[in-house]
């Protein structure tokens, strides 16, 4: 009898830090862009300390109490945070590893998202993706013919390079909805997680990132699917280059992040400060060329063992 008036009395204090979680990030944009990353919070702390059904049952209510505080379009977010910090919560409570709770979280995010999406499509006849598309589109025709009644012209390599961008991002809309769940997953746990420990909730520790390695599969992987885009050549709009092309960035993303993992392993190896391993991310982010660099770097770390022919030679 204690225990359920516990766990009840603690689920309505975390329905309420939820409650003020939502309002923050519905009615204060600058605010609740920062605030939102907290939402899951409540989820997994109450997931982490009791079983799946009790935090199934408090998801519930949480997504109840989202329509009386947000209307109806409050429900995505509710559901969105509520499940993943409910899956995460779950998890920590299995003790299982930092890397696991991370994948498992990403991937319900995003199966949340990409349901949600194919809901709006099929109940409410409305493609958010390509309306986006098209008030993008409108906004650079708008912009052009703004230059044009100032007397100025429009350079027609320029506009066709943002008309490929354009074109490019709708192909890879796919890959930026997966890049998309692991980040805002990534920034929960960043966030969340220190701050769950001072409430008592035991969190497994990251793995150092210099221990980190993907697969050599991987590599393969990445070799095989930039062969096929070489000789297949596939039309633009087709399903083999939509394949072909979400399937190389995603891969690219791994070969970089391995480039990372080696330059962390590298500068620990050096006995080097950790923001040669920060400052390398920013340039890799602002400059191309370092960004190619640090993917080169992971393709030979995978496909030639560089670590152990350094602790070799060491």
């Amino acid at each position: 009898m204690r225990k359920n008036t516990y766990r009840l009395t603690e689920g309505a204090v975390l329905l309420a830090i939820f409650t003020v979680l939502l309002l923050i990030t519905l009615y204060i944009p600058g605010l609740g862009l920062v605030v939102n990353f907290f939402l899951a919070m409540p989820f997994i702390m109450f997931a982490a300390k009791h079983d799946w059904k009790s935090a199934s049952v408090f998801t519930i209510a949480a997504t109840l109490l989202s329509i009386i505080v947000g209307s109806f379009l409050a429900i995505p977010i509710a559901l969105t945070y509520g499940i993943t910090g409910s899956v995460m919560g779950v998890l920590i409570g299995k003790g299982k590893s930092r890397l696991v709770i991370f994948t498992a979280g990403s991937l319900v995010f995003l199966a949340n998202t990409i349901l949600q999406y194919a809901a709006t499509v099929v109940l409410f006849n409305m493609n958010i993706i390509e309306e986006f598309m098209t008030a993008f589109q409108q906004s650079i025709s708008t912009s052009v013919n703004m230059l044009e009644g100032m007397g100025q012209t429009v350079d027609d390599a320029v506009l066709e390079q943002f008309e490929n961008s354009v074109a490019l991002m709708e192909t890879l809309m796919p890959s930026l909805f997966v890049m998309a769940s692991f980040m805002i997953v990534f920034f929960i746990q960043l966030l969340c997680f220190p701050l769950l420990k001072r409430f008592g909730v035991k969190v497994q520790s990251w793995m150092p990132l210099r221990n980190m390695t993907l697969p050599k599969s991987l590599l393969w992987y990445y070799l095989f699917s930039l062969i096929a885009t070489m000789f297949l050549q596939p039309e633009v709009g087709s399903y083999w280059h939509w394949a072909l092309t979400n399937l190389v960035f995603i891969l690219q993303f791994f070969m970089l992040l391995q480039g990372y993992t080696f330059i962390a392993y590298y500068s620990h190896l050096k006995g080097y400060p950790k923001a040669v391993l920060i400052v390398t991310i920013v340039l890799s982010v602002i400059i191309p060329l370092i960004l190619y660099i640090v993917r080169i770097l992971g393709i030979i770390d995978l496909g030639f063992d560089l670590r152990k022919r350094l602790e070799a030679k060491k």
